[in-house]
């Protein structure tokens, strides 16, 4: 008895509906294979971030907790919130006047290099951007100051406490001129780069109008670098305000001229049992600085993507 072969014949494997169905069916097998493979990666990505966001915030939590909490409840759990609240650890620190001290003396000081570095870099930058083209000692200046990024601070610590000593500058003016100085290289370089994508036919426009070197670079370009300048001013806002270094190498002689972190640091060791008033003052030394960020962010993220499109 003769049976039918179960191989298709060769019309209809020819047919355009076979050969239709079998490449559907390849395109949903790999479709399948590339929706697993994109939700694998999608579940590994949220993990990663899941996990950084904890390390991140898990610090901030312990603080908050610890600093409502007496040493009883710290000594029974120190992970758990307050139960109840108390808040004699902040209130001890309000009314200390050395924290006030610390927080003028910080306020002094972090206003005043930014002032120092909003008038001084921006004119610096404008100087260096222009004059490279056709200068090589503006363009080993440059190269001189890059190199300066690459120079730890622990290097150039001990020779800048020996010249501030020799001039007796160890008080907040002389620490003031440091953080400038030491701020220079990083501003002078992210200004210089962002003057490239600035249009030199504007400047040109103006010294046709008869406008003056100063006057192109108050009017014409110093508005123009206001969105990087920003930036600048709130990370050098931030550096200064947690700087622990430069303030324990010139300032740690007297109370009346400690910044916050001196505060903490000087606390820390009076009060070593009391992890309350420690974490209290911690979370009053970073809270204005955390608030000035929180407004402030927006201005990072638009200075460093303005000028990528220009019209």
């Amino acid at each position: 008895m003769l049976t039918a072969s179960r191989k298709p014949s060769s019309q209809v494997l020819l047919s355009p509906r076979f050969l239709r169905s079998r490449l559907h069916l390849r395109i949903r097998r790999r479709g399948c294979k590339y929706v697993t493979k994109k939700k694998k990666v999608r579940i590994l990505t949220y993990f990663v971030l899941i996990l950084g966001l904890i390390l991140i915030l898990f610090p901030l939590y312990i603080t908050i907790v610890t600093a409502f909490k007496t040493n009883i409840q710290t000594a029974k759990s120190f992970f758990t919130p307050p139960l109840p609240a108390t808040m004699e650890n902040v209130w001890v620190i309000l009314t200390s006047k050395e924290y006030w001290s610390a927080f003028k003396n910080t306020a002094y000081i972090t206003v005043f290099v930014l002032l120092g570095n909003m008038i001084i870099m921006p004119a610096m930058s404008y100087a260096i951007a222009r004059s490279m083209p056709s200068s090589r000692v503006y363009r080993w200046i440059y190269y001189f100051l890059l190199l300066g990024i690459f120079i730890p601070f622990q290097v150039k610590m001990m020779p800048l406490v020996k010249m501030m000593s020799y001039l007796h500058m160890l008080n907040p003016t002389g620490l003031i001129i440091l953080c400038i100085s030491s701020s220079t290289c990083e501003s002078v370089f992210l200004l210089v780069g962002y003057m490239g994508a600035i249009p030199q036919e504007m400047e040109e426009a103006a010294y046709v109008d008869g406008a003056s070197t100063f006057q192109t670079y108050t009017k014409i370009v110093f508005p123009l670098l206001k969105p990087m300048l920003a930036t600048v001013l709130i990370k050098m806002a931030l550096w200064t305000w947690n700087d622990f270094m430069l303030p324990l190498v010139t300032l740690n002689r007297s109370w009346k001229y400690w910044t916050l972190t001196l505060f903490q640091y000087n606390f820390k060791t009076e009060y070593m049992i009391n992890y309350g008033l420690t974490f209290a003052t911690i979370l009053m030394s970073m809270l204005p600085i955390l608030i000035f960020y929180a407004f402030m962010q927006k201005y990072i993220i638009s200075g460093l993507t303005s000028g990528a499109v220009k019209s």
